[in-house]
């Protein structure tokens, strides 16, 4: 059976997939913008009962820009903008790394094998 594509899955940085996929999936989550319903969150503060937490809104707010809601974005969180930029460049950073390192790998390879 042929597993060169695990191989290759396995040279992918896991910080790319995870990014990768919370982007993906801020994207594809179903936001209206000005319904501000109840919701499920993994914030430890909320659960703790405290109204306010600096990080709450900001995956609602990377969603809705996202999804082209400039100005719901910015009423979810200030720091929406901010953090999707500073993702999208460790995504650049990490995607060029997996490249750079694979291309060194596969050299190497080829000077192994014909050696």
């Amino acid at each position: 059976m042929n597993q060169g594509w695990l191989k290759a899955a396995n040279r992918i940085p896991l910080e790319l997939l995870f990014w990768l996929t919370a982007l993906l999936l801020l994207g594809f989550a179903d936001v209206e913008p000005g319904v501000h319903e109840p919701h499920f969150t993994l914030c430890p503060v909320a659960y703790f009962g405290m109204d306010w937490c600096p990080g709450c809104g900001i995956g609602r707010s990377i969603s809705q820009l996202l999804h082209g809601n400039w100005k719901e974005s910015l009423a979810q969180h200030w720091f929406g903008l901010p953090a999707l930029l500073i993702l999208l460049h460790r995504i650049v950073v990490l995607f060029r790394l997996a490249v750079r390192n694979n291309k060194g790998l596969k050299t190497k390879y080829k000077e192994e094998r014909y050696v």
